[in-house]
C-alpha cells in the first residue's frame, strides 16, 4: 500500500480544514448570539433541570462543549454561576456536543454536502466585507459551516485504503476480539486522540469516518466514543488550572462526572450496545454490525473498486456500492445514538446526584484562606480565556472588583492621616504600599488578558469595549497611585515632625468625603449592568464641587501663609494632599466617562 508522507500530511491538514471550520463557525455564532448566550445562562441556571437544558442549547448552538465547558468554568470563576448550577450546564453540555455527529450523519454521510461547500463559501465572502457586525459574523458562520465539511470529505478520503489492504488492518483486529480488554483498549484510544486533537466532536468524526471504512466493528468504535467523552474533559482542567478553587471545583466535576458515567456505561457496554443496534435495527436504515461483515465477504479488488471515486458502468459493482453507501449511514446512525442515549442516561442517573458531587469536589478542593491583601484576580485568570465575546463579562467584573480594592485603599490613607503610635503608622503606610503594588499587577494581568481577547475574534463592538475596559483599567491604576502618593505626603510631614492645625484638617476632612462620593458612584456605575447619561451628571457635578473647593483651598491657604496664620512647611504637605485628592478626582471622572459616555453597557 502506497501512503506516503504527502497522503499523511493531506489527512492532518484535512482534519485541521475540519477544527478550523468548527472554529469559525463556532466563533461567526457567538459574535451573533453572544449577549443572547449570556442572558439564557444567566437566567436559565435556577435548579438543575434547568441548567442541563441552558447547557444543551448554548452547546448545539455553538458546537463545542469544550467551549462551553470552559465558559461556565470562566463563569463560576467570575462567580456567575454556584458549583451546582455549573454542573447542571455541563451535563447538559455533554448531550448537546453529540449534535455535531447527528449533523455529520445526517448531512456527511447521506448527502455529499462538500459539493456546495464552494457555493457557500461564495455566499458567505462577501459577507466578511460588509460594515454591518452581524452580516460579517454570519458570513464567517457560513464559511465555517463549508470549511468544515470541506475538512470531513478530504477526511474521508485521505484515510489509508485499509480495506484494499488488509494485512495492515490485521493488527487492529487482533485487539477487536478481546472482550472486555478490547473495550477498555479501545476507550483508552478515543481517550488519547480526543487529548491530543482538543475536539471531542473531531474526535467523533474521525471515529465514523474509522467505523464506515470498515477499519473496527461497530462496538469497538462505541467504545472509542465513550473515551471521547473522558477526553474532552481535559480542555476544562487545563483552563482550570490556575484559576481559583470554585472554577477548578467545576473542572473536577466534569471528570468526576464523565468518568462515572462511562464505569456504569462499561458495566453494562454490550447490553447497552446491543439496545441501539436493535433500535437502529428497527427504526433506523439498519443493523450497524452489517457493515464489518459485508466488507469481510468482499474480495479487496471490489472493496477497492466499489469505494473509489470513479464511475462504475457494472451494475453488480453500483449495487454493492449503494448497499455499502446504506450500511455506512447505519453505522454513523447507531454511533450518534450511542453517542446520545449514552450522555442522556447518564444525565438521568447523575443529575440526583448534583449535591454529592458539590461536596466531593469541595472536600477535593478545599478553599484556600486569603487576606484582604492577598492578591488574586477573582473573575479572570490568566489561564482561562472562554471564548472571545464571553470573556468580555469576567474582565469587566474584575474592573469592578479592582475598583472597590482601591476604595479600600483610599480609606486606608484616611486612616493614615490620624495615626499617632508610629509602628501603627508604618504597619499601615506597608499596607498601602503593598496595595499600590497589588495594584500594578492587577493593572497589567487585565490589560493583558484584555489584549488576548483583542486578539480573538471579536465583533466591532467587542472590540470598542474591549478599549474603553483598557482605559478604565489604566485610569482606575492612576486612582491607586495617587493614594500612594497621598500616604507618601503624609508620611513625610511626621517625617518632619509637622502637622496640620485644626482647621487645615477640617478642610481635608471635607476634600476626603467629596472623593469618597465620587469613588463610592464610580463603583456603583462599574457594578451596574446597564448605565445610562444620568449617571455621569452626578460625577460631573461632584468633580466641579472637589474643583471649586480646591481653588478655594489655595487661595485661602495663600492668604493665611501671608497673615502667618500657617506654617509655610506644613502647608506645602497640606496643599500636596489638597491637589493630589483634585487630581484623584480628575481620575475617577475618566473612568466614568470611559464607562458611560462610551457606551460599554452590553457587558
Amino acid at each position: 500500500m502506497n501512503y506516503s508522507i504527502l497522503n499523511f500530511l493531506t489527512f492532518v491538514g484535512a482534519l485541521g480544514m475540519f477544527l478550523y471550520g468548527m472554529k469559525t463557525m463556532s466563533e461567526g455564532l457567538q459574535k451573533v448570539a453572544g449577549n443572547r448566550l449570556r442572558n439564557i445562562l444567566s437566567a436559565m441556571t435556577t435548579n438543575r433541570f434547568t441548567g442541563v437544558l441552558t447547557g444543551l442549547i448554548i452547546t448545539a448552538i455553538i458546537q463545542s462543549s469544550s467551549a462551553t465547558t470552559v465558559m461556565v468554568v470562566s463563569f463560576v470563576n467570575a462567580g456567575l454561576l454556584s458549583l451546582a448550577q455549573a454542573i447542571g450546564v455541563i451535563m447538559g453540555a455533554n448531550v448537546g456536543t453529540t449534535v455535531t455527529a447527528w449533523i455529520i450523519s445526517l448531512f456527511g454521510f447521506t448527502v455529499d454536502i462538500s459539493a456546495f461547500s464552494l457555493p457557500m463559501i461564495a455566499v458567505g465572502l462577501p459577507m466578511l466585507f460588509s460594515k454591518k457586525s452581524n452580516w460579517k459574523s454570519l458570513g464567517e458562520f457560513i464559511m465555517g459551516f463549508a470549511l468544515l465539511f470541506m475538512g470531513l470529505h478530504y477526511l474521508k478520503i485521505s484515510v489509508p485504503d485499509l480495506q484494499s489492504h488488509p494485512e495492515v488492518l490485521s493488527f487492529i483486529q487482533d485487539y477487536t476480539s478481546m472482550g472486555y480488554g478490547s473495550v477498555l483498549l479501545f476507550l483508552l484510544l478515543g481517550s488519547i486522540l480526543t487529548v491530543i486533537v482538543q475536539s471531542s466532536s473531531a474526535t467523533v468524526a474521525i471515529t465514523l469516518i474509522m467505523c464506515t471504512q470498515g477499519w473496527i466493528p461497530f462496538e469497538m468504535a462505541a467504545a472509542m466514543v465513550l473515551g471521547e467523552n473522558i477526553g474532552t474533559t481535559i480542555t476544562a482542567n487545563l483552563a482550570a488550572f490556575s484559576a481559583n478553587a470554585s472554577a477548578k471545583r467545576a473542572a473536577i466535576a466534569h471528570l468526576m462526572f464523565n468518568v462515572f458515567g462511562v464505569c456504569w456505561c462499561v458495566l453494562f457496554f454490550y447490553p447497552f450496545s446491543h439496545l441501539i443496534s436493535w433500535i437502529i435495527t428497527q427504526f433506523g436504515p439498519g443493523d450497524p454490525h452489517e457493515l464489518s461483515r459485508f466488507l469481510n465477504a468482499l474480495d479487496p479488488q471490489t472493496i477497492e473498486l466499489i469505494t473509489s471515486n470513479q464511475p462504475l458502468t457494472d451494475t453488480h459493482l453500483i449495487s454493492l456500492q449503494k448497499q455499502l453507501l446504506s450500511l455506512q449511514v447505519s453505522v454513523s446512525y447507531g454511533l450518534s445514538l450511542f453517542h446520545l442515549m449514552f450522555n442522556f442516561c447518564n444525565i438521568c442517573i447523575m443529575i440526583w446526584f448534583v449535591k454529592l458531587y458539590v461536596r466531593i469536589c469541595s472536600a477535593i478542593i478545599p478553599a484556600p484562606g486569603e487576606t484582604e491583601s492577598d492578591f488574586q484576580l477573582k473573575h479572570i485568570s490568566t489561564g482561562i480565556l472562554s471564548t472571545s465575546e464571553l470573556s468580555l463579562m469576567q474582565a469587566r467584573k474584575e474592573i469592578a472588583v479592582y475598583g472597590d480594592r482601591i476604595a479600600r485603599m483610599f480609606g486606608m490613607v484616611k486612616n493614615l492621616l490620624y495615626e499617632e503610635n508610629e509602628e501603627n503608622f508604618l504597619e499601615q503606610f506597608n499596607r498601602i504600599k503593598k496595595y499600590e503594588e497589588i495594584s500594578d499587577r492587577m493593572d497589567i494581568e487585565i490589560a493583558n488578558y484584555l489584549t488576548k481577547v483583542l486578539e480573538g475574534r471579536l465583533s466591532a463592538e467587542g472590540k470598542d469595549n474591549v478599549r474603553i475596559m483598557l482605559r478604565a483599567d489604566s485610569e482606575i491604576e492612576s486612582i491607586a497611585d495617587a493614594c500612594y502618593n497621598m500616604a507618601r505626603t503624609v508620611k513625610r510631614r511626621n517625617d518632619a515632625k509637622s502637622s496640620f492645625t485644626g482647621e487645615q484638617l477640617r478642610h481635608i476632612e471635607h476634600m476626603f468625603r467629596l472623593i469618597e462620593d465620587a469613588l463610592a458612584h464610580m463603583n456603583l456605575i462599574l457594578h451596574k449592568q446597564h448605565t445610562s447619561q444620568n449617571d455621569i451628571a452626578y460625577s460631573y457635578n461632584k468633580e466641579n464641587e472637589i474643583n471649586m473647593y480646591r481653588d478655594m483651598l489655595k487661595s485661602k491657604s495663600i492668604e493665611s501663609i501671608d497673615g502667618k496664620e500657617y506654617k509655610y512647611s506644613d502647608t506645602v504637605y497640606y496643599m500636596d494632599l489638597v491637589s493630589e485628592c483634585e487630581k484623584l478626582g480628575d481620575y475617577v471622572l475618566n473612568v466614568v466617562q470611559a464607562v458611560v459616555e462610551k457606551t460599554f453597557n452590553t457587558y
